[in-house]
């Protein structure tokens, strides 16, 4: 039997290809809000949900879930006050950190059963977690295909967003809600400290080469499915833990697109040319649709 027929390598190749189809564009949603560090309160909020259903015998993976969702649109308010989403984040990781431990204290929870949820693996992907990814491709897909223009003005610049009449509000509330449940859902496949190379390996590639929005959910996409596809090869045909390979392959398809010379970038893309983008500043293309 070759390691493809294994059920467990099979989900794990299914988790891959949705995720790479969904957490890609999530990390273009975290570099627009420059949230990059989202996912270490995330990570937290995260253990605090795995904590309290390990208490209540529920399943500890929904509860994380269930945590990030409600984390995430929970601090959408926060990020009209002066400190941003950045100061939000660092509260909400502060408190969560502490109400987690808190819980596994007082309830005798094993802390270590708990933690050893947040480092995932790949090769122990369930069905149910597959379940989870593709609902969460769905939503990310219909809320990036269905607002794209609303998301661009919000990335751009909220205020100019809010004059323009989108509703801001409740736009900001579903991307919270969606990132924090896709960091939440990524951790189960390759661990906390893996999460970048689901999603803002990808962004960072596709931020070089993109012009617009579109276009760099586009290549954050294709970024992650070759990624995703050959990293996961390598690790079985080299017999290596698949989650280190994943962000070796990831980072050197990005760190590849820091490398290409502007002028070839330009010959690449040559409508970056017209658009006057010389500082590949993504905010300065968050208005091209």
């Amino acid at each position: 039997m070759t390691l493809l027929e294994l059920p467990a390598v099979q989900r794990s190749a299914a988790g891959l290809a949705i995720a790479a189809v969904v957490l890609p564009i999530v990390g273009v949603f975290i570099i627009g809000l420059d949230i990059i560090a989202v996912r270490f309160a995330i990570m937290h909020v995260a253990l605090l949900g795995i904590a309290v259903g390990l208490l209540t015998g529920l399943d500890p993976t929904l509860c994380g879930l269930a945590a990030c969702a409600i984390a995430g649109a929970g601090v959408a308010p926060l990020a009209r006050r002066p400190a941003g989403l950045s100061g939000a984040m660092g509260l909400l990781m502060t408190f969560a950190i502490a109400a987690a431990l808190l819980v596994l204290s007082v309830s005798g929870v094993n802390a270590t059963g708990a933690f050893e949820l947040l480092w995932g693996s790949i090769l122990a992907v369930r069905a149910v977690d597959l379940w989870i990814l593709a609902a969460l491709a769905v939503a990310v897909h219909v809320l990036f295909w269905r607002w794209r223009r609303q998301l661009a003005l919000l990335l751009f610049d909220r205020e100019l967003a809010l004059c323009s009449g989108v509703a801001a509000g409740p736009l900001m509330l579903a991307l919270l809600a969606v990132v924090a449940v896709a960091i939440g859902a990524s951790i189960r496949l390759t661990g906390a400290l893996l999460v970048d190379a689901l999603t803002i390996l990808p962004a960072l590639a596709a931020r070089n080469l993109g012009r617009s929005l579109t276009s760099m959910a586009l290549w954050a996409v294709a970024f992650g499915v070759v990624g995703n596809a050959v990293g996961f090869s390598l690790a079985l045909a080299l017999d290596q833990p698949p989650g280190p390979v994943l962000v070796l392959v990831c980072g050197g398809l990005t760190l590849a697109t820091y490398l290409i010379p502007e002028g070839a970038i330009d010959a690449l893309v040559p409508s970056r040319r017209r658009s006057g983008d010389d500082s590949r500043s993504l905010d300065s293309r968050m208005l091209q649709h």
